[in-house]
């Protein structure tokens, strides 16, 4: 078959295969063009989820006659000042959209520069020109696409429902209005509820356009990012650890204002939070990329999705840092919606019925009579243990002390009582906190287990006596071949003869441990990690594995000065909010939540 040249129309139905996939593509080329053109205000309004109309209306600079009459053509862009492909310092370049999607629908253009005394009006139907015409409007530009793919139903019939394209507009607008808080979008339609996000200015205008787009919520439960690393400057919310979502719906990743999907920008974040939080959660952040335009390529995708940077390397540390950074500052906090949820755990007894029988009724149906009611003791009494660093022996003392009248003014407040043997009541001067002691100390521990590492081998104690584990054979191998890389962290261990490892000195941060369940333990991942080879790309994991074992259990009673001890340390401790599973280590309740319980609010 000989080689011919395609028409016109075909190589621009061509094009927009690759440019517009769907009703939210065709939206989002043509708001970033009024983006582009410096709009302060911009209008869309859809119907038939954008598959009947598409109707952009701006503010900006407007097109003259000329720009008008080239727009429509394909490769022609006032997006590049020169011919230099890294230096794109726009939203859109390619050049193909207008005639792309003239191709596929019925575009009407309609534009005013601002000392022009009139606007002109061109149409395309079916990628054929048709004017300009002189119209009557405001300066801007307004740009309708009527009848998309109707006359390629093989494209039609692919469109998900009218709900669905309009759910994928409406993400798109979310995306853009982040990384333009100081332009006004007005949502509109037949087939939507109406959105209007003013614009925000000022220090806070970025939490406060997050506010509006994703949620108060959102911004409430997360710390600002600010830093600049090898000439990167990363920006935007990081959600707290234990404010996570199902999926990934909730994170939005900008590079020079552009939204973008990438996998080195995924990859950071996944390993920033991979201390925190459980590995089928999300964190929720928006996070915003400031770049040299000639250390990235934008030019990678049709629709402009997807980028490539020059050093990968150094933009995932940026990003690492600084979201690291940020949730090493927050210290201990933990998201509003933890108490929230406990808020709704809590069920209120129902009211009497007052047609059901009275207490002489009830009584004789065979409920018993109340207990006599004795008053509180005057002192409490709370059940006393050694220290942290001791044994957890079963004590009968019982230290007595008076309860105290204000409590001191402590983020995390001061311990009440100990309930269940494992939960820490505390009281801080305006709310209720309850502790998860064993989750609490299990991230304290890690903490520190991190920082002694950090500064050099892990300091241990010696055994008294070496204890001696009896267990499988190719476990002892394993532990055998680890041997070395364990002493780094403060555990010497040696072969005890064909079935049994003696363990001769322990990391002294860890107190005294469930050393044969630590043991154990490692040699399970051990046998799960294969080979010894990974065991410092599982640090993390093993150093996790030894705080769980090192810290206080449930069910050991503390006496009030530890209990104490562990608030202080959990507020001077990085990341003390939740445990190194990602479950948060205290609730908080203020007292009008407590309040809202018995309807007081």
């Amino acid at each position: 078959m000989p080689i011919r040249q395609l028409p016109d129309d075909l190589v621009n139905r061509i094009a927009a295969g690759e440019v517009v996939e769907r009703p939210a593509s065709v939206v989002k080329e043509l708001v970033e063009n009024a983006l582009d053109a410096g709009a302060a205000r911009i209008i869309i309004t859809t119907s038939g989820g954008g598959k009947s109309l598409i109707r952009i209306e701006d503010d900006g600079c407007g097109m003259d006659e000329a720009d008008l009459v080239l727009s429509v053509e394909r490769h022609a862009t006032s997006k590049l000042q020169s011919d230099d492909l890294e230096d794109i310092r726009s939203l859109g370049f390619r050049g193909e959209a207008l005639a792309s999607i003239g191709s596929v629908s019925d575009l009407t253009l309609s534009s005013r520069p601002a000392d022009a005394e009139s606007g002109l009006r061109l149409e395309m139907k079916r990628g054929v020109a048709h004017g300009p015409y002189p119209f009557s409007m405001n300066k801007g530009t307004i740009i309708e696409v009527k009848n998309l793919f109707a006359a390629i139903p093989a494209r039609l019939k692919f469109l998900k429902s009218d709900r669905a394209e309009t759910g994928a507009i409406t993400d798109v607008i979310k995306r853009l209005a982040m990384a333009n808080p100081e332009v006004h979008f007005v949502l509109d339609g037949s087939d939507r509820t109406a959105v209007n996000w003013p614009a925000q200015s000022g220090p806070g205008a970025l939490q406060a356009r997050v506010a509006q787009v994703v949620g108060a919520d959102f911004a409430d439960n997360a710390v600002t990012l600010g830093a600049s690393r090898h000439g990167i400057v990363v920006a935007g919310l990081a959600g707290l650890p234990t404010f996570t979502r199902a999926n990934s719906l909730s994170q939005f990743y900008f590079v020079n204002g552009r939204s973008v999907r990438d996998k080195v920008l995924l990859g950071a974040v996944r390993g920033a939070y991979a201390d925190f939080i459980f590995r089928d959660r999300f964190p929720a952040i928006a996070l915003f990329v400031a770049i040299d335009p000639h250390e990235v390529d934008v030019n990678v995708h049709p629709a402009k999705a997807e980028l490539r940077f020059r050093d990968q390397g150094a933009v995932r540390s940026a990003v690492y840092r600084a979201i690291q950074e940020a949730l090493a500052a927050a210290g201990y906090k933990a998201s509003s919606t933890v108490a929230e949820a406990t808020l709704n755990a809590f069920q209120a007894p129902h009211a009497p019925n007052p047609s059901a029988p009275g207490p002489a009724d009830q009584f004789s149906s065979g409920l018993a009579a109340p207990r006599d009611f004795a008053p509180a003791p005057q002192n409490w009494q709370v059940p006393t243990t050694p220290s942290f660093g001791g044994l957890n022996e079963p004590s009968a003392r019982f230290e007595t002390y008076q309860p105290i009248a204000e409590a001191p003014d402590y983020p995390l407040g001061a311990a009440r009582a100990q309930m269940f043997e494992n939960f820490i009541v505390a009281q801080s001067g305006d709310a209720l906190v309850l502790i998860d002691q064993h989750a609490a100390h299990e991230r304290l521990v890690y903490e520190k287990f991190k920082t002694q590492l950090a500064a050099g081998p892990v300091a241990s104690q010696a055994q008294l006596i070496p204890i001696v584990i009896e267990m499988p054979e190719e476990d002892c191998d394993r532990l055998e071949a680890a041997a070395e890389f364990l002493e780094k962290l403060g555990l010497y261990i040696d072969r005890f003869g064909p079935g049994a490892i003696a363990v001769n000195e322990t990391p002294a941060l860890l107190g005294q441990a469930d050393v044969t369940g630590l043991i154990k333990d490692l040699a399970d991942g051990l046998a799960e990690w294969d080979t010894t080879a990974a065991l410092s790309e599982r640090l993390d994991a093993i150093i996790a594995r030894m705080a769980c074992h090192g810290s206080v259990r449930s069910g050991r009673q503390l006496r009030v000065d530890e209990m104490n001890a562990l608030l202080r340390d959990m507020e001077a401790t990085p990341h003390s909010g939740q445990c190194i599973h990602g479950r948060p280590t205290y609730v908080e309740l203020k007292k009008s939540d407590i309040e809202r319980l018995f309807g007081r609010r």
